[in-house]
């Protein structure tokens, strides 16, 4: 697959300390920031091409001005299997803890629950083909470079990846704002996979439909609804508080 381009100090980092990706290159301003130097230690252990670029240059080749000095020419994003993490899963006591997201296209709402995800302790996250922002480098630099450790897979079929689920025994909870149940009266302790839908629609009327239960964020004011990766974060941690038992 065609190499990609990372740009930014958390994802080149991260990903140099994940090791799930190939570095063809690495690509630093000229006039070296001393923050760089743990990337320029590390870049030197595992023996991979430094070049030196001016910041038009390096700009260029990152295809963005937020660079901070540094970016890399890398694999493509190593996504997962869905069997993989459900067997890693089978022996944890409590079950697996999955993120399924529907209809969520803007990459920086996407690099918030994955950075969200990785901190709660989310076993793998789960995004459709279509209707998905997709795992690009603006993604990993939004995440602060967590999408380089999270387990993300993608799936052709939201909805039969759902039902498949559901026979392994996951309990399907989907966030909707109009749901009769908070989401602080559900009980996330077993297997669980929380659904978020996307910025202005939620998630889609199918895959509503094939969760066990919809859950809802209790709100006042005269907003409508949170923004996708606040309410997933929301729900996210009240399961993690109440999976880890605090409170």
């Amino acid at each position: 697959m065609k190499p990609e381009i990372l740009y930014g100090i958390h994802p080149v980092l991260e990903a140099l300390r994940a090791r799930r990706r190939t570095f063809h290159e690495l690509y630093v301003i000229d006039q070296i920031p001393r923050r760089l130097q743990v990337i320029l230690n590390l870049a030197e252990v595992m023996k991979i091409p430094v070049k030196m670029l001016q910041r038009l240059r390096l700009t260029a080749t990152a295809g963005s001005e937020h660079h901070q000095g540094i970016a890399a020419s890398v694999s493509a994003y190593p996504t997962q299997n869905l069997v993989d993490i459900l067997n890693k899963t089978c022996s944890k006591e409590i079950g697996a803890f999955l993120l399924l997201l529907d209809n969520v296209l803007d990459p920086h709402n996407l690099g918030a629950l994955v950075r969200t995800a990785l901190c709660a302790g989310i076993d793998g996250i789960v995004i459709p083909q279509d209707r998905s922002a997709s795992p690009t480098p603006a993604v990993s630099r939004a995440s602060a470079g967590a999408m380089e450790h999270i387990a993300l897979v993608r799936v052709n079929n939201l909805t039969n990846t759902i039902k498949r689920l559901k026979e392994q025994g996951i309990w399907v909870c989907g966030l909707d704002q109009h749901a009769a149940r908070s989401v602080f009266s559900m009980d996330f302790k077993g297997p669980v996979a929380i659904v978020i839908g996307g910025e202005e629609k939620g998630i889609r009327p199918l895959v509503k439909k094939t969760c066990d239960v919809l859950i809802r964020i209790p709100q006042q004011g005269p907003v409508s609804s949170l923004n996708a990766s606040v309410a997933g974060a929301v729900a996210v941690y009240e399961a993690f508080r109440q999976r880890c038992g605090f409170g």
